[in-house]
Parts: structure tokens; sequence; C-alpha cells
């Protein structure tokens, strides 16, 4: 049987990892898996259901009765309802570093991640994908960009969603989100030593994912 492909995405808050990642998926024909959005999946369901997003356990047991889908066309599925906007409201923005730090999450939506990169040739993003869910990953690419590019990217992409925000407001939860991801106990945010670096602040979407699709066709080389 031939093994699957993966090409494993990480890096900070509002990259551009999920749209370019399922760009990459679309022209190689690969499967494209959002990992962020699974946490913020998680953190959707705790805020709905009126849990403290510290709350080791209550948020352990409401994630073993949760189920959450992924379609290749980004749509997000959380107990079989339609959330792909509302996960990407601020007030979940605001809170899922503090789900995503809780070990039992990471360790569950780990192996769900795991179950996906089994049976088909991926494409996965997300903040620890490279150094902790598939370390053997074909592929890792440590996408990065400047703050100031990321806050106006997520700005623009909440205006597209009609979601009210500040520039600067976000520009701080950013460099907020930075700090939490880069510094928590779990497997944090951090670049694989074997993975190629990927400025996209200068870069357009399509040269982004023209620079991915070379390294893959490279074998991995720059």
């Amino acid at each position: 049987m031939v093994r699957s492909k993966v090409i494993a995405i990480d890096g900070p808050a509002a990259a551009g990892k999920s749209t370019i990642a399922q760009k990459v998926a679309q022209m190689l024909g690969y499967i494209y898996i959002d990992t962020g959005a699974m946490y913020r999946a998680v953190t959707l369901k705790a805020l709905n259901e009126k849990v403290d997003v510290t709350d080791e356990e209550t948020i352990a047991k409401m994630l073993k009765n949760t189920t959450i889908r992924l379609t290749n066309d980004k749509k997000v599925f959380l107990d079989e309802v339609d959330v792909t906007d509302a996960i990407r409201q601020p007030i979940v923005s605001q809170n899922v570093s503090a789900v995503s730090a809780i070990r039992f999450v990471r360790d569950e939506l780990k192996n769900r991640q795991i179950e996906y990169a089994k049976t088909d040739n991926v494409v996965m993003d997300g903040r620890d994908i490279g150094t902790n869910v598939l370390p053997n990953a074909d592929y890792k690419i440590f996408m990065t960009a400047s703050v100031d590019v990321r806050a106006k990217r997520r700005y623009d992409e909440n205006l597209r969603r009609s979601i009210a925000c500040d520039f600067e407001t976000l520009k701080e939860e950013i460099e907020l989100r930075d700090k939490l991801d880069s510094t928590r106990e779990h497997s944090p945010l951090t670049k694989a030593e074997d993975a190629i670096v990927v400025d996209t602040s200068d870069l357009t979407i399509d040269e982004a994912v023209d620079a991915i699709i070379n390294i893959v066709k490279k074998g991995g080389e720059v």
C-alpha cells in the first residue's frame, strides 16, 4: 500500500496559513485540514454552553461528546451545525488560546488529526503540526509575516465577514496570541528544525502558494 503524503504548515495567527494551505491542497489534489478551525470550534462550544475556557475538566468532558467535521471547501461543522462564520467571531479569537493550551484538548484533537492523515494525502496547517502532530511529515513549512501585515489581513477578513473590528485592537490581540501560543506548556508554537520558512509579508496569496508548490516539486528543498 502506498503511504499517504503529508504537507505540514505551521505558523503564527493570521499568517495566511489556511487560505494558502487550502489552495495548495486544491492544486495538488490533496485533502485540506484546518486544525485551527477545530480548536475554534471547541472554543465556540464552550462559550455557547457558558463553560469557563480555563475549566479543563468540564471542557474535556464536553469534547468527548463533540463532533467536528471539516470539508475541503473550508466549511466547519460542530455537532453537524455549520459554524464556519461563527468560529471567526472576535470573542472566539480572544479565547481560543486558553482552550488550545488545555492538554486533553490538544491530545484529543491531535489523535483526530493523525487519523485524517492516515488514509489521504493531506495539507494540514496549525501551530504544532510539524513538531508534534505529524513530525514525520514529508514537507514542513513554517509560514510567517510581520505583525502589521497579519493584523491587516485579519482586519480585511473580518470586514468581508461583516464582523466589526478595530485594527489596533486586532494587532494587540495577535501579539498576545503569539506570546500565549509560543509560551504555553503543551506543544508551543515553534519552528521545526527541518521546516522551511516562507515569509508571506511581501507575497500575494498566489506567490505564496507557488513558493510552497515549488518546495514540494523540489523534494523539500528551497
